[in-house]
């Protein structure tokens, strides 16, 4: 299991004291968490042990060399150059063959169950379009007998170094059986590749702190009304009781400047072109008054005008009440196309005091793109404004990228599931608001017999960037 100590808690509700690295690329979803587990928080005093730390090879070290059948392996050697830190490291060449698969690997003993271990290793690689995929480090839970834990394997993210090298590392948590690790450097499927692996370490660090969050979603549909206002009110006394409950960050739904809004004189529902505003704007002021009363985050999707261009568009309320962000819906349906609106381009992240944050807007949950991209890019909830879709595929969105999403709908439920797909709470009453209570750093454990390790990181490390979509797909 991969922690992220970035966000520490005092008291009942979160609040950050340690920022996010800033200028780190968005390489996949777990990745910035990654980086941020690096170096212990100064918050909590380190009594770090040392279980390797090896920068230097004049020779294997101790080092295995692994390969599942001699006619997929790969060439392996023991280079004094290039190298980081003392002479040497670990090398292998992908000997001209497409299918080699083979690794350098190490057990290191005297694991304790249950402990924490900060893992890293560098990196140089030539000929390799997708290093994620082929060149790429996994560690082996095994009990104090040798023997390998279930299905349990952890994958190291990728994180940024310097002068071409590239780093990998995480904290994972031991399963509560373990008494050593096997450390597995790979090189996978890649004819040309010639990689150096260098800089390698496991150090038992303190467990993280929790990382508490109370979500909220809500059941509200305006109806009859004459103004956008009152819509918007409408939101807002739900919202109220939101934040009498201590929720950190609550999701309304989709329009809420249109939901239930009637044009009298022509006796037809609104449309986007007739209560479309700015942002910011009126909506955002008022919900940004409610975020600052009670210090959470709001969510809401709303039509937006900007010079003759017309957007439905999510916005993130910080706890301060302004605006943290937006994000524009970019699967657009024919109702929404016939009605003057553009679509987005881009599926932005955003960091909170709790952690990182993606936001979709109704159509995009029947598409995989939108969810995938905000959690290759570090999101850990996702926020969906829903005016009516299919409970199924929101439960798909959160499995199938192992992320929490909340929902808040009209013609489908309000829900926030849970990464393995758990249905966590429901506003069943409308009006009405439902809360999970959630912990971040210790993510709930795999139903199944045959755990994944860190499945977020499973998960992105098996997807086949490589393969290209069929014309039609396209």
């Amino acid at each position: 299991m991969h922690y992220d100590n970035s966000y520490i808690f005092s008291g009942k509700w979160s609040r950050r004291i340690s920022a996010i690295l800033p200028g780190i690329p968005a390489i996949g979803f777990i990745l910035l968490a990654a980086v941020a587990l690096l170096e212990p928080s100064p918050a909590f005093p380190a009594e770090e042990q040392v279980l390797l730390r090896e920068d230097t090879f004049s020779g294997e070290s101790g080092w295995q060399r692994e390969s599942r059948r001699a006619e997929i392996s790969p060439e392996f050697f023991v280079a004094e150059r290039p190298s980081l830190g003392g002479p040497g490291s670990l090398g292998m060449y992908g000997a001209s063959n497409s299918v080699v698969r083979g690794s350098w690997s190490k057990v290191v003993k005297g694991i304790g169950g249950g402990g924490h271990y900060r893992f890293e290793a560098a990196f140089l690689a030539q000929g390799v379009d997708f290093t994620h995929q082929t060149v790429f480090a996994a560690l082996e839970w095994r009990d104090a007998d040798g023997a390998m834990i279930g299905h349990q394997r952890d994958y190291a993210a990728e994180l940024d170094l310097a002068n071409g090298w590239q780093k990998v590392g995480g904290t994972f948590q031991a399963p509560s059986n373990a008494g050593m690790v096997k450390i597995s450097l790979y090189l996978s499927h890649c004819a040309q590749a010639r990689v150096w692996w260098d800089a390698i370490s496991l150090v038992r660090v303190p467990d993280p702190p929790k990382r508490h969050v109370r979500l909220a979603t809500v059941n509200c549909r305006p109806h009859d009304n004459s103004a956008s206002t009152q819509s918007v009110e409408d939101f807002c006394k739900v919202v109220e009781e939101a934040g009498k409950q201590g929720s950190d960050i609550v999701c309304l739904g989709e329009g809420i400047n249109l939901c239930g809004v009637v044009i009298k004189e022509a006796n037809r529902p609104a449309e986007y072109g007739d209560i479309a505003e700015p942002i910011p704007g009126p909506t955002t002021r008022r919900l940004g008054e409610l975020a600052r009363k009670y210090k959470m985050y709001i969510v809401a999707a709303l039509g937006e005008r900007e010079k003759q261009a017309l957007y439905n568009t999510a916005v993130l309320i910080d706890r301060n009440g302004e605006i943290a962000g937006k994000y524009r819906k970019v699967y657009i349906p024919e109702g929404e196309y016939d009605q003057g609106c553009a679509q987005g381009d881009a599926y932005p992240v955003f960091d909170t005091d709790f952690g990182r944050i993606g936001m979709m807007i109704c159509w995009d949950s029947w598409f995989a793109d939108p969810a995938r991209a905000l959690s290759v890019q570090g999101a850990e909830v996702i926020l969906l404004p829903i005016w009516g879709g299919n409970s199924t595929l929101i439960r798909g969105r959160a499995i199938e990228n192992h992320v929490y999403v909340v929902s808040c709908g009209y013609d489908v439920e309000s829900t926030i599931y849970d990464p393995w797909g758990t249905l966590l709470a429901e506003a069943k009453e409308r009006p009405g608001v439902a809360v999970a209570d959630i912990d971040l750093n210790y993510p709930p454990a795999c139903p199944w017999p045959w755990p994944l390790g860190d499945t977020r990181q499973v998960l992105l490390q098996a997807r086949r960037n490589d393969i290209k979509l069929p014309a039609l797909e396209r």
